[in-house]
């Protein structure tokens, strides 16, 4: 058995950092000889490049650092580092059959969800939108395909009628963090047997688009709630009221039946801002105007005033 594990670790955004904080964190287990991750990316009012996360965790404990826009070729420069291990967490690039091949102990990847099921780009808000009542970490070996390879272990949560993408991204990269490390050692000393994906019972998760944040009000209203929590914090749900932008952080399923014209204010009140929709209707609860801060709706409406019997309107143009 090994003293410490090599590992090279793949990761780009937040969903990376706990789970390379706690290989970090158990040095006398884990030897953290590399870091993958994406190019430096421009961003902020001035467009200047910036590090990802992982690559500013990486800097500050003085580990080396590739930024790759490609990993074909890389296999020899991988291989001179003798991994036993490569960990793959929101990495943002597919890895080729060569790179796979190198590490001892093979390829293994952090995904937020409940592998077969969500396997893609967008886990979380794909999750909520569909509206699962539970999801959670699966810790996979890679292979060749999207998120088909066979499962080392399995975590689940569940997933609260108020809860958004952020808040279940938060909960599951902890989640992710506390799986991984005692997988991998049990991996390393056989005590783990890989289970193959049931792909009968793959759904796919695409990556969000700004041209779905548009809220059409003509659907359910359990069914707009779940699209603008699963939109938080990106790309965040909108609707358009006197020519104004309104972005909707967070809302819940109304109790009271409505027969308003789908896209109405209802209603005002301490509880939320009150809208109809195709099926029921829906209480916005947190709010945000152009330009301006989130807030929750009592607070929006001091700023912005709704009327009963106000209209939602289809916005004319998409950003």
């Amino acid at each position: 058995m090994r003293m410490t594990l090599r590992v090279v670790f793949a990761g780009t955004p937040d969903f990376s950092v706990p789970t390379a904080q706690a290989l970090l964190d158990r040095p006398e287990q884990f030897e953290m000889v590399a870091v993958f991750t994406q190019p430096d990316r421009p961003a902020g009012r001035g467009r200047r490049p910036r590090p990802s996360p992982i690559k500013r965790l990486a800097v500050a404990y003085g580990i080396e650092v590739h930024q790759p826009r490609m990993l074909r070729g890389y296999a020899p420069m991988l291989a001179a580092l003798h991994p036993d291990v490569m960990v793959v967490v929101a990495y943002g690039l597919l890895l080729p059959p060569e790179i796979l091949a190198v590490p001892e102990l093979g390829c293994v990847n952090v995904h937020a969800s409940l592998l077969p099921r969500w396997r893609g780009a967008a886990p979380i808000p794909r999750a909520i939108e569909a509206g699962d009542v539970d999801t959670g970490v699966t810790i996979m070996l890679m292979d060749e395909g999207l998120d088909t390879g066979p499962t080392l272990a399995v975590s689940n949560i569940a997933i609260g009628e108020r809860d958004t993408a952020g808040t279940v991204h938060d909960r599951l990269a902890m989640l992710g963090s506390e799986l991984l490390a005692d997988t991998l050692l049990q991996l390393e000393q056989g005590l783990i047997q890989p289970v193959a994906q049931d792909s009968k019972l793959a759904t796919h998760a695409p990556k969000l688009s700004k041209q779905e944040s548009r809220i059409d009000w003509s659907q359910s209203a359990t069914g707009i709630a779940r699209r603008i929590r699963a939109f938080n914090p990106w790309p965040v749900a909108y609707g358009c009221l006197r020519g104004q932008r309104v972005r909707f952080l967070n809302a819940v399923v109304s109790d009271q039946q409505d027969g308003h014209p789908p896209g109405t204010v209802v209603s005002v009140g301490d509880a939320g801002i009150e809208v109809s929709c195709g099926c029921g209707s829906l209480i916005l609860t947190e709010l945000q105007r152009e330009g301006g801060k989130q807030m929750p709706a009592q607070a929006f409406v001091n700023g912005f005033p709704l009327i009963a019997g106000e209209q939602f309107d289809v916005p004319s143009s998409e950003h």
